[in-house]
Formats: C-alpha cells, sequence, structure tokens
C-alpha cells in the first residue's frame, strides 16, 4: 500500500478546517498533516511540514487564495484544490484560480448538506498522484484562424472533460475561429459555476459560448455548455439537432454526465460528428465515446503528458474508442481540419 497522501488544509474558518479534516481523516489513504488560518501560517506551514497537497479557502484575511495560489505556483509549485463558496462571485474567483493552476475545485457546503466534501478525498489522492509539472510555463495562444480562412462543414463536435478541464478547454476553444462547427460540451463542475464558466469562455473565445438551454438550436459559430446540477445534456432533432437537457440519474457518479452527451451524438449525427475526451478523473465518457466511434465519428482524446489526470482519456484508450491521441496544443487544430468542408462541397 502506498503512503497516505499528506494535506495541508487552509481555512480562516475552524469550523471550516474541522470539517475538511474529518472528511479527510475518514479516508485511510489521506493523512492531513496541518492546518493553518491564513496565508502567513500557510507559507510556513509548507515550508515546515512539505505537504503532497494544499486545499485552500479562496477569501482569507491578510493574502487572498488567489494570491497566495500565485506565489505558490511561482515559488514552490505544487497541487492546490480551491474551496469555495457556491456564488458567483466565488465561481470567479474559482475558475480564475484553476487558470492559474490550481488542480481542482470543491465547493463549500450549505445548510443540511448530506454528504459535505463528498469527492474531496478523491480529489487530494489524484492530486498527489499527478505527474504534472505545476511550474511547467503556459504554452503560447495561437490567433485562431479567421471566418475567411475556414470553411466549416455539416459536422458536429462534442467535448468531454473534468479534473483540469478548465485550462484544456481554453486552450482548445481559443483555436476555433468565429465560425466554427456547432459544439456541445460536458465539463463536470459545481452547479453555481457553469454559467460564469461559460461567460469566461465566451470573452476568451472567438465563437459565442453559452451555457446550454433545452432547445436551443445547435448552430455555427456557437459553443454549448451543459449546466452543472440536476440533469444532462444530450443532443436530438434529427435534421434540425438542439441541446435537450434530461432528468436522469447520475451516469458515472455525474449529472451531467459525458457518456450521456455522447452517446445522444452518436446517435443523432453519426459519422457527422468528432468526439473529444480530455483531462479527467475517472471513466466518465469512455464508453460514449465508443459508441461515437462505432457509428463512424472521428474520436481524438488528450495524451497523457498534457493531461493534468490521465484518468478518462486513458480509459477511453484503453477501449479502443480514442483515433487519435495528441497532445492539448494540438487538439483544436485537429478539430478544424476534421470539421472542415472538403473543397467540392461541405460533408
Amino acid at each position: 500500500m502506498s503512503a497516505p497522501a499528506r494535506v495541508l488544509v487552509v481555512d480562516d474558518s475552524p469550523t471550516m478546517r474541522g470539517l475538511i479534516t474529518a472528511v479527510l481523516s475518514s479516508d485511510p489513504e489521506v493523512s492531513v498533516i496541518g492546518q493553518a488560518g491564513d496565508a502567513l501560517e500557510a507559507r510556513e506551514a509548507i515550508k515546515r511540514l512539505n505537504p503532497d497537497v494544499v486545499t485552500l479557502d479562496i477569501e482569507m484575511p491578510n493574502m487572498n487564495g488567489l494570491d497566495f495560489l500565485e506565489k505558490i505556483m511561482t515559488l514552490r509549485p505544487m497541487p492546490v484544490i480551491m474551496v469555495s463558496t457556491m456564488t458567483h462571485r466565488g465561481a470567479e474567483a474559482t475558475l480564475a484560480a484553476l487558470e492559474i493552476g490550481a488542480f481542482d475545485c470543491v465547493g463549500k457546503p450549505g445548510p443540511g448538506e448530506p454528504r459535505p466534501f463528498g469527492d474531496l478525498a478523491e480529489k487530494v489522492k489524484a492530486a498527489a498522484r499527478t505527474q504534472r509539472q505545476f511550474s511547467q510555463p503556459a504554452a503560447a495562444v495561437t490567433p485562431p484562424p479567421s471566418v475567411a480562412d475556414f470553411r466549416v462543414g455539416r459536422k458536429i463536435v462534442a467535448i468531454g472533460s473534468s479534473t483540469g478541464g478548465v485550462e484544456a478547454l481554453i486552450a482548445v476553444l481559443q483555436k476555433f475561429p468565429a465560425n466554427c462547427p456547432p459544439t456541445v460540451i460536458t465539463q463536470h463542475m459545481p452547479p453555481t459555476f457553469t454559467k460564469s464558466f461559460a461567460e469566461r469562455l465566451n470573452r476568451l473565445c472567438a465563437p459565442v459560448v453559452q451555457e446550454a438551454t433545452d432547445g436551443a438550436r445547435l448552430e455555427i459559430g456557437k459553443i454549448y455548455l451543459a449546466p452543472g446540477g440536476e440533469r444532462h445534456l444530450q443532443v436530438s432533432g434529427g435534421s434540425a439537432p438542439c441541446c435537450r437537457l434530461v432528468d436522469r440519474a447520475p451516469v458515472n457518479g455525474h449529472r451531467p454526465s459525458v457518456d450521456v452527451l455522447f452517446d445522444s451524438v452518436a446517435e443523432l449525427a453519426g459519422r457527422n460528428a468528432v468526439g473529444v475526451i480530455l483531462t479527467g478523473m475517472g471513466r466518465d465518457g469512455a464508453a460514449g465515446l465508443l459508441k461515437m466511434r462505432h457509428a463512424g465519428a472521428r474520436t481524438l482524446g488528450q495524451n497523457e503528458k498534457t493531461c493534468v489526470v490521465y484518468g478518462m482519456p486513458r480509459v477511453a484508450h484503453e477501449l479502443g474508442a480514442v483515433e487519435q491521441q495528441l497532445p492539448l496544443t494540438a487538439i483544436g487544430e485537429e478539430i478544424l481540419k476534421l470539421t472542415a468542408a472538403r473543397k467540392e462541397g461541405t460533408e
């Protein structure tokens, strides 16, 4: 048995520190080696204890979590899981933290939450196992092709991602021109975060990015992000495809689930689709991507070296669902190659 993941818990609330410590200590593969109430205490504790993982509150006295995270990533890069309030302000800050380099995020529980921090221990263990180079500088963003340079075909693009997906999706979608193929995305994310993430992507990318709504028509130049929470995103509609938000039990422990999205794209579009599976814990999306490939779709997977967590892409690759494994920097351009209209017409 490998050594337990060693965690430092940083939060200005003694109650929250105690709750996080209790949740993590219930897992024998996690060891809470210290607590800190602010960034100054945390800095000394990191030097003294050398934890494998830090859980970090965003709103703290003396120095907020975002500023402290930037210092960690500059001076002593290591896996950090952000703990945030489930508010619009908290979502915006958390998304900024994920772009800076935080491993993942969890929401602070509300009153009467039955399983507070339910998957935090799994995220901590995944963070401790990761071989990601946190000090690795971000690649320069190349401008997307112009509308005039890209002739879109008739394909639909479906993308699934989880841990590490914020950075990965930004890297992929910033390669898309304003007239990109209709694109549907399921990213595992707390309910209140997806609207803020869609707004952030819309500011950063050339196409229109929006949180998917039930009945929204799939259109060229638009990207639809599954809302977190109570429903799954599917596509349907035959010759006039649209988004559908459906009430179903969680699949692979997730709602929305990547498998549910990919299954619907396989049935609706068949060979007129491209499926992409990016970084993430677990296996959600692997079976659905295999179904897409069997239906004639082109399928891509992020390679191990560039994944924050090589979980979902690994399972998909082992199942034979992935036609090509590519580094993150190449995926956006490959999607455009596969969805561009042929010279003699569209496909």
